[in-house]
């Protein structure tokens, strides 16, 4: 099952995609969010859909495109799990789940402007497999019980700013982690048991050249260890979005130049769908 937002920023329509049709959810839901995962809310759109309930969204093709989980409580990322991006970044692959994070309102859309930070001078982009908690997790007992926990996955761009991340951060990535729509979203939500997330391809583009291009197989930290050990320290709750990382050949690499104003970045990744964002002066 595909599902997406529609709408203005602050006013968007829940909908489930079937096939070129965005079908209305409100009857089942007021949004995409924690509330809807804990409650049930993807059985309760499966069964709208499969009873033929739900009537098909008036112009949904002209509307805005917004993320499809509305803004999550938290925001987890794993730095490093791709061992030649680490080798690009100048460190070795990590011995131990390296974790940061990023605040939770700079989630937009995936066809939305962003902008260059005032004064920033090495904004970055980075394409990563994004997995949305389904419900509350902590301290599972094993890493098979990963899967149960995960309502679907996303497309990300993990926008950065490098010298915030690096020079400047006191050691503390999140600093160069959270300007303003600096984590683009979608386009869909697929749910868990449509994709094949251990092994789906993901690349990137700058002015429609090619950036990165890997698959989540080369991934360092799988996802069902990296929700098992997360949930070891933290709790993971419903709506929360975890990157897993992001493959070799961002601008940090030294091999491209970083991201100005007039460019177009461009991500997807295998059944989750395309992002388009346009770099604007901020």
């Amino acid at each position: 099952m595909r599902m997406a937002r529609l709408g203005p920023i602050g006013a968007e329509i829940p909908v489930v995609l079937d096939g070129d049709r965005a079908l209305d959810l409100r009857s089942v839901a007021n949004d995409i969010d924690g509330g809807f995962l804990a409650s049930g809310g993807m059985g309760r759109a499966r069964a709208a859909l499969a009873s033929g309930t739900l009537s098909e969204l008036a112009d949904a093709a002209s509307l805005r495109v917004g993320a499809p989980i509305a803004r999550p409580s938290a925001i987890y990322c794993i730095g490093m799990n791709y061992a030649a991006h680490a080798a690009e970044s100048g460190s070795a692959p990590p011995e131990h789940l390296v974790m940061f994070m990023k605040s939770p309102n700079t989630v937009v859309g995936p066809f939305d402007d962003v902008a260059i930070p005032r004064g920033s001078t090495k904004t970055d982009w980075e394409v990563e497999l994004g997995v949305v908690i389904g419900s509350r997790a902590s301290y599972l007992d094993s890493r098979a019980d990963a899967r149960r926990h995960i309502a679907g996955y996303v497309t990300a761009n993990d926008l950065s700013e490098r010298d915030w991340q690096l020079a400047s951060s006191g050691g503390q990535w999140s600093k160069g982690k959270s300007a303003p729509g600096f984590c683009p979203m979608g386009p869909w939500l697929v749910t868990a048991d449509e994709v094949d997330a251990d092994d789906v391809r993901l690349r990137s583009f700058v002015n429609g050249e090619p950036r990165q291009d890997s698959r989540t197989a080369d991934l360092i930290f799988g996802i069902d260890r990296i929700v098992h050990e997360l949930s070891q320290v933290l709790v993971l709750e419903p709506g929360d979005l975890v990157l897993t990382g992001t493959p070799e050949g961002v601008a940090l690499s030294g091999r491209f130049p970083y991201l100005a104003p007039g460019d177009v970045v461009e991500l997807e990744i295998d059944g989750l769908g395309r992002q388009r964002q346009r770099i604007v002066s901020g």
